[in-house]
């Protein structure tokens, strides 16, 4: 038996390391599976999911030239692909015809936008003036308490 990539093969888990588990693939080979390429959730505890002796299917997704193997269990497994069918979010452009009402000004928009900025600076000053009070002392800057 060749072992190529692509192939799916059936192993025993000889070692664990916290890294990741090898593989004995039967001739003499062995094979590493990546703590990320054991299940699709996440895994902290590599014990958690595999303990040696454990019988599992894998896929071989690489193969280095000195003789590395690297092995995938959670993409040998068989599932349907789910094909999901996700809604069309439509937006709300507004229509540049039909922007500003009859009874609206059409400087609304400007001013409204005036007010937003300037309160916006008027907030920014403050938090930067106190972020400054409570900072210089503490970092001996300019104006910093000297006893």
């Amino acid at each position: 038996m060749s072992i190529e990539v692509g192939a799916k093969l059936k192993g025993k888990v000889s070692g664990i390391t916290n890294f990741g588990a090898f593989i004995d693939l039967g001739e003499g080979k062995t094979g590493l599976v990546h703590i990320s390429e054991v299940s699709n959730g996440f895994v902290k505890d590599i014990h958690d999911v595999l303990t040696v002796g454990d019988v599992v299917t894998v896929l071989v997704t690489a193969i280095g030239n000195d003789g590395k193997i690297g092995l995938s269990i959670r993409k040998a497994e068989d599932k349907p692909e789910e094909k999901r069918e996700y809604p069309k979010k439509e937006f709300n452009r507004p229509n540049p015809k039909k922007s500003f009402s009859r009874n609206q000004p059409a400087n609304t928009n400007k001013q409204d936008f005036d007010s937003l900025m300037s309160s916006f600076l008027k907030d920014s000053d403050d938090r930067l003036s106190s972020l400054r009070r409570n900072t210089e002392g503490k970092r001996g800057g300019r104006g910093g308490r000297r006893n």
